[in-house]
């Protein structure tokens, strides 16, 4: 047995208003899944396409604290279990901690359910802090669809958002986990840096302050493409030319967007992940891809 994936996240807002959105049925609803259905301290459940085997719900709750509660949750075959505890950290900051278990890069590469938890996590619990601090969620992974195709719209220039997706510096920053890019055709894109990636990506196509594609083997390949107007930027986020969708790595990037989208949009940003040396980098699954 491996040893839980744990994530930890920053969330400004007061405990109570986080914990309504964990435990509201109509809160899950708007954040987490399609379906949800919460009767503490009995029922804990949520499904819908939006939760990887969403086809009904899965989840068994187990016990319910103060501020905390943990749910059996089966996944391919296998019951998982699952602990979100909420600490106040001042009057309108709370700390979510999340533990997980049964997640191993080897059901990534395998292609288990239980392979996405790590993204899965990382994006929901994204999403639950944007959705506690007023601001716009991040599009959650369909896993229902072979198609891995998204658009958001952030505030601010193309420019701006051209650099942080193609400077190693401020991709390293935002992505919370070292990027070595190479920002020309025939260039490396290495998850973990340049001295720590023996297989890199490579970049198949690149226009100026405008697009890139990026080939990523298996994986396959993602591109992306910025079009502004009137100061803010939509952009448009393709994954593509794979035999099976791999959910996982395209749920990474999706929570990744989320940073990226506060690393614009706030004047006093900051990673919403809290790390220490024995913590899960949520974007690894990704980086390892």
């Amino acid at each position: 047995m491996t040893a839980p994936l744990t994530l930890r996240a920053r969330a400004a807002a007061p405990v109570k208003n986080v914990w309504h959105a964990l435990t509201d049925a109509t809160e899950l609803r708007v954040w987490l899944a399609d379906h949800a259905e919460v009767e503490l301290p009995h029922r804990y459940e949520f499904w819908g396409r939006h939760v990887p085997e969403g086809d009904a719900p899965h989840q068994r709750l187990l016990d319910v604290g103060e501020h905390s509660l943990r749910f059996g949750w089966l996944l391919d075959g296998e019951e998982t279990t699952t602990e979100i505890t909420l600490t106040e950290e001042s009057a309108d900051s709370t700390i979510i901690s999340l533990s997980q278990s049964h997640w191993s890069f080897q059901d990534v590469i395998s292609g288990s359910a239980r392979g996405v938890l790590q993204t899965y996590w990382s994006l929901a619990i994204a999403n639950l802090v944007d959705h506690v601090e007023g601001r716009p969620l991040t599009p959650r992974t369909d896993f229902t669809s072979a198609t891995l195709r998204t658009e958001v719209v952030i505030d601010a220039s193309p420019e701006a958002l051209f650099e942080s997706l193609t400077d190693s510096a401020k991709a390293s920053e935002w992505f919370g986990y070292p990027v070595g890019i190479e920002p020309f055709v025939g260039g490396r894109y290495a998850m973990g840096g340049f001295d720590n990636n023996p297989n890199p990506a490579k970049v198949l196509d690149l226009t100026p302050g405008k697009a890139m594609t990026v080939d990523w083997g298996p994986a396959g390949v993602v591109s992306w493409e910025l079009e502004g107007s009137g100061g803010r930027t939509k952009l448009s986020f393709v994954q593509s030319g794979f035999d099976q969708p791999p959910y996982a790595a395209w749920t990474g990037w999706l929570s990744g967007l989320a940073e990226l989208r506060r690393y614009h949009e706030l004047a006093d940003w900051r990673p919403i992940w809290l790390y220490d040396p024995t913590d899960n980098v949520p974007t690894e699954a990704h980086a390892e891809s």
